[in-house]
């Protein structure tokens, strides 16, 4: 079972991920988010409507529509309002529009025929296994319908399913499966839409495991479900009931095939992914994970709960650790309940810094320093060191963007003069650091300049702003140790204003803030398929930076630096000023 903190945690990121999918042209104001459409957690499939007698063409269509949200039994719902003939051909798995509203145009008609065009702007595409392609075009599509024993009847449709935003988050659940980073020590969340009752998803997730993670993510992770691994049997429940799987109390009993020759870590790691993924799900454990009929560890033969795989939290931070920190007037303090102090070595020492990243484990900080010096000497130079202690330059600029880490804390990321990505790279033997190109002209060439490039706690993505639009790209390694920047994708679609600072908060979320008065901070996930409002109450425009955790978001505004806590209830959260921080006009900074 999912123990209470952790659910207390999930719940929070539940209620803060409110679905808006696309065209958010104005996001709502509120003091707890808010969005266009519902979407609820565990939402179960809406009903569809059955064709209606007597119904007329127009209203039939939007009834088609409707039907075409429920994909059991190849779209059965939705093949209702076809022609025996036009059943038969069409093509439901061509593709899945998601479309923003669907406008219907009449065209020519009649006693038995009638002609009508579609036309919809796109919120984005369902590909296959359930991964959701964000992006913002105009659709259109011609229908005919005919009668039939004196019933409106469709006779011709374009391959592939038209769905209603609306209709699509009422019926569609988000989940997130979870691959393994190139490190072997951290869960990667790949998110993909499921619809379908809850006594049908552990089989729907644990057969997407198997079949690996979405292309875009496919070079940097790994997966110890893949080659083959293979289902035995059913999926039960623990003691071995075939009803309700899934549902409720009871657990999960899988017998996987094909693990004779995964050792005990591989397994471990096994373990893990289907656990943190059915858990994430809702699907609770115990987790009776089985090799040809016995436990794939011996030590567990009652099953596995999430308390055996804890060191693979998807939202485990290391924040807590490490403690919240902030940059004024170019020092680096730490921040208490009810005061700051100048950090321990050269960067609390400093008061020329511009920006600052703690390593996930805090004892390494990157920082940009003001050199003084006049153009066009480099204005910027990027410092290396440990948390107590010394600090050298090591790549200089005009601009330098606030340094990120990866996951094995001991490479911080930049950015220089908007287009050159580096890794100021750090031998834990001899202290020693190199600083390596990235090749980033997958980034460089979607527009002139990168701002802002923040790493996912996991190393395995990173999100960027290019000339204000925000993307998230994949980080690969090739065999020669040379790092990329790869597959990147535009997910704030319909943002409504400029990306000006953003950061992760959880491994599929990001949290951004934009130019605007009404709502300068919101939430987006990581494929572009949802993006929520955040509290606006109390914060001053322009919100100049965020930081954020799975716990917490801090931002930096006109005035002060707030937090929201992800743990207050939806009715009651608002920005809240960090006392430590009282009158300080500073930055938040968290580990990463």
């Amino acid at each position: 079972m999912v123990s209470a903190h952790r659910g207390a945690r999930v719940l929070a990121i539940c209620a803060l991920v409110l679905a808006l999918v696309g065209g958010c042209a104005s996001l709502p104001e509120s003091s707890s988010p808010q969005a266009i459409g519902t979407l609820t957690a565990g939402a179960v499939p809406t009903s569809a409507p059955a064709p209606e007698p007597g119904r007329e063409p127009d209203r039939l269509l939007d009834d088609f529509f409707e039907a075409s949200a429920v994909s059991a039994n190849r779209h059965q719902a939705a093949r209702q309002f076809l022609t025996e003939d036009a059943s038969a051909t069409w093509d439901d798995g061509a593709r899945t529009v998601v479309a923003d509203r669907i406008d219907t145009l009449s065209g020519p008609r009649t006693a038995d025929r009638a002609q009508f065009t579609i036309r919809s702007t796109t919120a984005g595409m369902l590909a296959s296994r359930g991964e959701y392609q964000a992006g913002s075009d105009t659709f259109d599509a011609a229908i005919e319908m005919e009668r039939v024993d004196g019933q409106w009847r469709i006779s011709e449709l374009p391959p592939g399913v038209v769905i209603d935003r609306q209709a699509f988050l009422n019926t569609y659940q988000q989940r997130s499966l979870y691959f393994v980073d190139p490190l072997g020590g951290v869960l990667v969340p790949d998110v993909r839409w499921t619809s379908g009752s809850q006594d049908q998803l552990a089989n729907q997730l644990v057969q997407l495991l198997i079949d690996g993670p979405k292309s875009a993510l496919s070079a940097a992770v790994s997966n110890e479900l893949s080659d083959d691994v293979n289902i035995r049997g059913p999926i039960t429940k623990a003691d071995g009931q075939t009803s309700q799987v899934g549902v409720g109390l009871g657990g999960i009993r899988i017998d996987f095939g094909g693990l004779q020759n995964k050792g005990d870590r591989d397994r471990e790691l096994l373990a893990a992914q289907v656990i943190w993924t059915l858990a994430s799900a809702e699907v609770a454990g115990p987790y009776v994970l089985l090799a040809d009929g016995q436990p794939i560890d011996t030590t567990k033969p009652d099953g596995w709960t999430t308390a055996g795989v804890d060191s693979f939290d998807p939202l485990g931070s290391t924040d807590e650790s490490v403690g919240l920190h902030a940059l004024a007037s170019g020092t680096l303090l730490r921040v208490d309940e009810n005061e700051t102090t100048p950090a321990p070595g050269y960067f609390g020492q400093a008061r020329n810094l511009r920006s600052v990243a703690l390593s996930n484990d805090g004892t390494l900080v990157a920082g940009v320093a003001d050199t003084g010096r006049p153009a066009p000497a480099p204005s910027s130079t990027l410092m290396v060191g440990s948390y107590d202690g010394g600090a050298f330059p090591v790549a200089e600029g005009q601009s330098i963007t606030r340094p990120t880490w990866g996951a094995d804390d001991n490479a911080a990321w930049a950015v220089i003069d908007g287009t050159n990505v580096i890794r100021a790279a750090r031998d834990p033997s001899t202290g020693q650091v190199s600083v390596i190109p990235v090749d980033a002209r997958a980034i460089t060439t979607l527009g002139t300049r990168i701002t802002e490039l923040r790493l996912a706690r996991d190393g395995v993505r990173a999100a960027l702003i290019v000339d204000g639009v925000v993307y998230v790209a994949t980080v690969v390694r090739d065999p020669s140790g040379v790092y990329s920047l790869t597959e990147p994708r535009a997910v704030a679609i319909g943002l409504g204003s400029d990306a000006t600072s953003l950061d992760w908060s959880t491994g599929d979320t990001i949290v951004i803030a934009r130019v605007a008065t009404d709502t300068p901070v919101v939430q987006v996930t990581v494929d572009g398929s949802r993006m929520d409002a955040l509290p606006s109450r109390n914060l001053t425009t322009p919100v100049l930076a965020v930081d954020a955790s799975p716990e917490t978001e801090y931002v930096a505004d006109a005035r002060a630096v707030f937090a929201l806590n992800n743990a207050d209830p939806v009715g009651d959260r608002y920005w809240r000023e960090v006392t430590g921080l009282a009158g300080v006009k500073a930055v938040p900074i968290l580990p990463g």
